[in-house]
């Protein structure tokens, strides 16, 4: 669990740092888009329906952030399935 937020803050910190560099508001929405998608994946949310008037290149920033952040989830969970418990590498 502890990765996947590190991830996750990792990568919403850098959308804030390229947000306060876009030149452009369409770049600044898409960087603000993104990081709502990290967001949502780390509260289980999806606000796909809500991007969808949106301009396109907003709308796949969004989605591109919500599969990222549910795809560091799960990677996640199969680290903590898959993880060698503390006792057993002393056998």
């Amino acid at each position: 669990m502890e990765y996947k937020t590190k991830s996750i803050a990792s990568r919403i910190e850098w959308c804030l740092r390229q947000k306060t560099q876009a030149r452009a508001q369409l770049e600044v929405e898409g960087w603000q888009a993104e990081e709502e998608g990290l967001r949502d994946a780390l509260l289980n949310r999806n606000h796909t329906n809500q991007y969808q008037d949106c301009p396109h290149g907003v709308f796949v920033r969004y989605v591109m952030g919500l599969q990222d952040g549910q795809a560091l989830i799960r990677a996640g969970a199969v680290d903590k399935v898959f993880a060698t418990p503390a006792h057993w590498t002393h056998v």
